[in-house]
């Protein structure tokens, strides 16, 4: 009997755009949304069958979200997202856009009565019952823009290539490390990157703790834990640190004085710069840069 995926579903502020795009191989069935969105538009999902969603491209600065609780992530700006989600059978989940307009994702419906069977030997599918929502692997999306392109094009190549790429993906999606499995409490390095580069880049201005949580997708408390175990710092902490470095730059850069380099850095005054400096260097800027200058 075919393998069909059965998936139900329901969307608002989604309009498919052309025709769908699919293709199936032994095991796997594939298949191409081009689709426009509203400002929030949401979906709502549940499938016989796991199947692994990616995101190849999207129009406008937000992300799309997909979690497993609805209701998360309404609220504040949504951050541009991971491009991958992996989601077991039978597990419903929900999906949010926010600030994009037209986007293209990649489904692939797995048939485990097929996969399961295949690759019994020294291959533990069982974490193929764990979902993995928003997440990175540059591995796996490389291997599914070839599997899209398979779908897109009229000059298929040889069914044995989409089997061989189909098995590639599945073995390293089935092997993937589990973010459970990183060090204990930790943020996942290309979120941790993220989070750093966007205080850097607004650290001259008073930061919420909730712009920070949006950008990995997790509670404040959550995120607050996490980035401490990442850094060594709570999150404010790891600001002032960096507003001292944009100090230092500007007192070794140029003639400007504490007073217009405390401005500058994000600090309230040449007070509010002298002590946290102090605490963090273990001396006053005008200490540190004679040092520097002499």
């Amino acid at each position: 009997m075919p393998f069909h995926p059965r998936m139900q579903s329901s969307t608002e502020g989604i309009t498919i755009l052309g025709d769908l795009q699919w293709r199936a191989w032994n095991g796997m069935i594939a298949d191409i949304w081009n689709v426009a969105c509203d400002r929030n538009g949401q979906g709502e999902y549940v499938s016989e069958a796991p199947r692994l969603v990616v995101v190849l491209d999207q129009v406008g600065e937000g992300g799309l979200h997909v979690t497993a609780s609805p209701g998360r992530g309404e609220a504040g700006r949504l951050s541009r997202r991971e491009p991958l989600s992996y989601v077991p059978a039978g597990l419903r989940v929900w999906s949010r856009t926010v600030n994009v307009r037209r986007l293209t994702h990649l489904d692939l419906h797995f048939d485990m009565s097929v996969l399961g069977s295949r690759f019994v030997d020294g291959l533990d599918v069982r974490g193929m019952e764990r979902p993995r929502l928003n997440f990175a692997d540059d591995r796996l999306f490389a291997l599914a823009r070839l599997i899209a392109a398979e779908c897109r094009t009229s000059a298929n190549l040889h069914d044995l290539y989409g089997e061989s790429l189909m098995a590639a993906l599945f073995v390293g999606l089935a092997q993937a490390e589990p973010v459970a499995d990183r060090k204990r409490g930790q943020l996942p390095p290309r979120q941790l990157r993220r989070v750093t580069d966007y205080i850097e880049e607004h650290c001259g201005r008073s930061i919420r703790l909730q712009e920070l949580a949006e950008l990995t997708g997790l509670s404040t408390t959550h995120f607050c834990t996490a980035f401490k175990a990442s850094t060594g710092l709570p999150p404010h902490k790891w600001q002032m640190r960096v507003r001292v470095e944009r100090a230092k730059s500007l007192l070794t850069g140029s003639d400007t004085t504490l007073a217009t380099a405390a401005v500058m850095a994000g600090f309230s005054d040449q007070a509010h710069l002298t002590r946290v400096f102090r605490q963090i260097v273990g001396t006053t800027p005008a200490a540190w840069l004679r040092n520097q200058t002499g």
